[in-house]
């Protein structure tokens, strides 16, 4: 028989105040924070719309098909003066990514390379890898960028320097100067689609071919030579179809013109410094992600290794290195947002990124509201969709339970 509740006397349970129910709280709690939100939202925006309808001024974005009226240094699409503002966005977008997949890509390996150094047995590497990373990790992003351009490409030889160097051996096709390097442009003729057919279908096999000998090893113990095979498919199979369709391609070599160099390719000592700066700079910060990393790893696994005949550096690559990156993928994720978002800072060396170009349009139309928010929500998809990358490669480093 139920016990008697003391004040009732009965056998139901107590009744509990809505003051104190938790899941009335939790509602009540949600329900305040969603008004509260919403009502900031709307004072911010009432008070835009009051503040532009004082200064006589509209919002919209019908202002981006409007001509932008001035050249940028660095295109990799077509672009004049005579281009939209909307073109230049597009520009500065372009090269917003370019210069942030180079960095991921360069503080990636050096990142590796010197957070291995850090814990190498050999003196001088290990020594030398510390003090990289200690001077690079306290300096600011945008004074590396200023010793780059400034310090290092400012004092490289003049374009002149070039010129004479020319007229001497007139054979030269790649040479640097305090204006960028110059190397040979390749022109693509008729033809060079198929070959870029035969490379993605190189591509895909080689992909399938290493999921079947992962999937073979598994089954037998034995596994294919999978570089050797991929390498004929993404390499030999494209050269192969290259030269079946007559080689169409060709290089445009930069000549000596009247005050510069025309034709050919050249990479601007904007981009370099930037590049340099931001890859070199995130490289230190990944160093250390690394090396923690490879410190969580169970010394057991290095001394199993060593005793299943494994040398050193095969240990670190084939044992120690894949279980430490599931340690190491949440921080970097971080850090390449970090690059991105610093990539900002071309604007202090003149490199034609999103926000310089962005700001230029600023000043000549003066929608700031428009262009801030085009600012916003680009890098923010940027930075989401790296993120979900970067969790489904996470998601598949991770330890799957049998």
């Amino acid at each position: 028989m139920a016990l008697a509740d003391a004040r009732t006397g009965s056998g139901e349970p107590p009744k509990v105040s809505l003051l104190y129910n938790p899941a009335l709280r939790s509602i009540v709690y949600q329900v305040v924070t969603l008004v509260v939100i919403v009502a900031a939202v709307w004072y911010a925006w009432n008070n835009v719309v009051q503040n532009l309808a004082r200064a006589n001024m509209t919002a919209g974005f019908g202002f981006l098909n409007s001509r932008a009226g001035f050249d940028l240094a660095q295109s990799l699409i077509d672009y004049s003066s005579d281009s939209t503002y909307f073109r230049a966005l597009q520009v500065g977008l372009i090269n917003t990514l370019v210069v942030a997949a180079a960095g991921v890509i360069t503080a990636t390996i050096v990142g590796l390379l010197v957070g291995i150094g850090r814990l190498s047995h050999n003196w001088l590497i290990a020594r030398l890898c510390t003090v990289y990373v200690e001077i690079f990790r306290n300096i600011p992003p945008l004074l590396v960028i200023f010793f780059w351009y400034l310090g290092v490409l400012a004092l490289l030889p003049s374009i002149r320097t070039i010129f004479q160097h020319l007229k001497e051996d007139p054979d030269t096709v790649f040479f640097i100067s305090n204006r960028g390097i110059y190397m040979p442009a390749p022109v693509f003729g008729e033809g060079f689609g198929v070959v870029a057919i035969a490379f993605a279908i190189g591509v895909v096999a080689a992909i399938a071919f290493t999921v079947w000998a992962n999937a073979r090893q598994r089954a037998t113990g034995q596994r294919p030579p999978v570089l050797w095979v991929n390498l004929g498919l993404v390499v030999l199979f494209p050269f192969l179809v290259f030269l079946v369709m007559g080689s169409p391609v060709t290089l445009d070599y930069a000549v000596p013109g009247s005050f510069n160099m025309r034709g050919g390719m050249v990479i601007g000592p904007e981009f370099l410094a930037l590049y340099l700066a931001l890859s070199l700079y995130t490289a230190s910060f990944i160093a250390e992600i690394v090396r923690a990393g490879i410190r969580g790893v169970s010394k057991g696994q290095s001394e199993a290794s060593y005793a299943l005949g494994l040398r050193p550096g095969q240990a670190t690559r084939l044992v120690v290195l894949p279980q430490a990156l599931r340690i190491i993928i949440p921080p970097l994720t971080s850090q390449y947002l970090n690059l991105i978002k610093n990539s900002s800072l071309a604007v202090a060396v003149g490199y034609a990124d999103l926000v310089a170009v962005g700001g230029t349009i600023l000043n000549q139309s003066g929608k700031s509201i428009e262009i801030i928010s085009i600012w916003m929500l680009i890098y923010v998809s940027i930075s989401l969709i790296t993120s979900l990358f970067m969790n489904w490669f996470n998601a598949k480093m991770a330890l799957v339970e049998r």
